[in-house]
């Protein structure tokens, strides 16, 4: 079930990452071409990248594509298991706090709107306790195991 839901965060930040695009594509066309930028492509694109952003990272703490001590963990083999559930716990803590003030961010903001586009500043910020909550659940098999979760998906595939 993670490696679905992380496949499914990926496609979704990949789909995010084009709308983006052609949001901006939009914006230059506007401004450029017809003269007139319209006003809810900036907006529209900072919020799409902060739903994509935070989602791929909490993805990548399941693929384990983040930036790691790969060097430790190839020369180090098994012995370097406590570095990384030692990583992986800093992670989860690191996601229980998105959890916690994300969810307060968008309480706090929620009866602004964004001009522009008419909806709830909260909407902006709600990948933050959603994503900080997958970090967290992602990292908690890396902290008993003391490898990456996709690595773990992978060898029982092999065996």
């Amino acid at each position: 079930m993670a490696a679905s839901l992380s496949r499914l965060l990926i496609a979704f930040g990949a789909i995010g990452l084009l709308a983006m695009t052609a949001i901006i594509g939009w914006q230059v066309f506007g401004r450029f071409v017809l003269n007139s930028s319209p006003s809810w492509t900036e907006q529209a694109s900072l919020i799409l990248m902060i739903w994509y952003v935070m989602f791929a990272a909490a993805a990548g703490v399941y693929e384990g594509f983040h930036i790691r001590i790969a060097l430790l963990e190839e020369k180090l083999g098994p012995r370097a298991r406590p570095l990384l559930r030692f990583t992986a716990l800093v992670v989860a803590a690191i996601g229980l706090v998105l959890l916690v003030y994300g969810t307060q961010l968008c309480w706090a903001v929620r009866g602004n709107t964004v001009p522009s586009l008419g909806v709830s500043r909260a909407v902006a910020y709600v990948p933050l306790p959603v994503s900080g909550l997958l970090m967290a659940l992602f990292a908690l098999p890396q902290i008993i195991s003391g490898r990456h979760s996709a690595e773990d998906a992978a060898g029982e595939g092999e065996g």
